[in-house]
């Protein structure tokens, strides 16, 4: 495996661009979707947790490429995007047609879960502004030529959402990588967006064209699975229970059928109820296994912790840090963001390396 090579910040606009859909999540806090009379209202998706919680937590320069709707709920988007302090310059704003028969903007229904009683996500995702986007929707010469971005992130959340999507993503890679750009890719692996398209088989068609161009994967063990049909050995229908060296055999697996990879990550989740899980990883970079040991984790909202995870190992990697301390700061981040609610992170950089010294519970004042 090649080491990851980055472009020089003071050459480049940004550090980091996300290429994904930005959805309205209404969350019903401590109730269920089907009962509830009140939401409170977030923006999220994968791919763009990442250059949120790059910029809230790393202080790092991100924008997220997506399109929108140009509606009051596209503005409401915009708007809480910018309190991310996320460049919004790359959104492409789509004209809206009154009742959304050509394109509306994706809302996001998430109860938390708690307990015996696993957390829910209902979507409402369908023709979105982003899912109808076209390769040539974007100025990819302006984006990574011109302008910079030392690191792009994308998955397979985004590339699952039309026909288009893994086009437009595949048409971003190339420039990106064209331009020298760093790209990371998250599995993601979602069977409810693909199940109507051609499930598992449509996601390993698509998923391994991306991946054999990328330079940095994300997992879990189900996605590899599922997204690259990857065998795991003791796997039936439980990964919870498997030995570090089950894991490492996979990445290993992994690394030899896309050799284009330099660094392969993927977290490790035992859950033992919805709101007590164990939580590590284990990567591999240059040929030498990484591994962050399961510790238990307390959870208010897990939704959005593989991103974060993934956000404080890129942060690692563009601040110079050696790729344990990166695979380190990813699992600590991570479980921060699992302590509060929304998809996204509302760590700070000191409350990472707190936790990444050990650091106790104790009142902080």
């Amino acid at each position: 495996m090649d080491p990851i090579i980055l472009k020089a910040a003071e050459s480049c606009r940004w550090d980091c661009v996300s290429l994904g859909e930005v959805m309205l999540r209404l969350d019903p806090g401590e109730e269920r979707i089907h009962t509830a009379r009140n939401f409170r209202a977030w923006e999220g998706g994968g791919e763009y947790n990442v250059a949120r919680g790059l910029r809230r937590c790393f202080g790092v320069r991100t924008a997220v490429i997506t399109a929108f709707a140009r509606n009051p709920i596209g503005q409401l988007l915009e708007d809480l995007i910018l309190q991310g302090g996320v460049d919004t310059s790359l959104i492409r704003w789509v004209p809206y047609d009154g009742i959304g028969r050509t394109v509306r903007n994706g809302l996001n229904f998430t109860e938390r879960g708690f307990g015996l009683r696993s957390a829910v996500g209902c979507s409402d995702r369908g023709n979105t502004a982003i899912a109808n986007s076209q390769p040539g929707d974007f100025d990819w010469q302006n984006i990574f030529a011109a302008s910079g971005s030392r690191w792009l992130h994308t998955g397979g959340i985004f590339a699952a959402l039309s026909s288009s999507s893994a086009s437009v993503a595949r048409a971003a890679i190339q420039a990106a990588r064209s331009s020298g750009t760093v790209v990371s890719y998250d599995l993601n692996y979602r069977e409810s967006l693909w199940k109507g398209i051609g499930g598992k088989q449509k996601a390993q068609d698509v998923n391994r064209e991306l991946v054999s161009a990328v330079d940095v994967l994300f997992g879990n063990e189900e996605d590899f699975s599922a997204t690259l049909g990857i065998a795991i050995e003791g796997v039936s229908n439980d990964f919870s229970h498997l030995p570090v060296s089950n894991y490492e055999s996979m990445l290993h697996q992994v690394a030899g059928l896309y050799p284009n990879l330099k660094l392969i990550a993927t977290t490790l989740r035992m859950a033992h109820t919805a709101t007590r899980n164990d939580w590590g990883a284990i990567a591999l970079y240059e040929g030498k296994t990484i591994h962050v040991p399961q510790r238990p984790l307390e959870i208010l909202d897990r939704v959005g912790g593989g991103d974060s995870f993934a956000s404080g190992l890129i942060y690692g990697l563009l601040a110079a840090r050696d790729a344990e301390w990166a695979v380190q700061c990813g699992v600590a981040h991570g479980a921060l963001a699992m302590t509060t609610p929304g998809d996204t992170s509302m760590a700070t950089l000191p409350e990472v390396e707190a936790v990444m010294r050990g650091g106790s519970a104790r009142i902080s004042r």
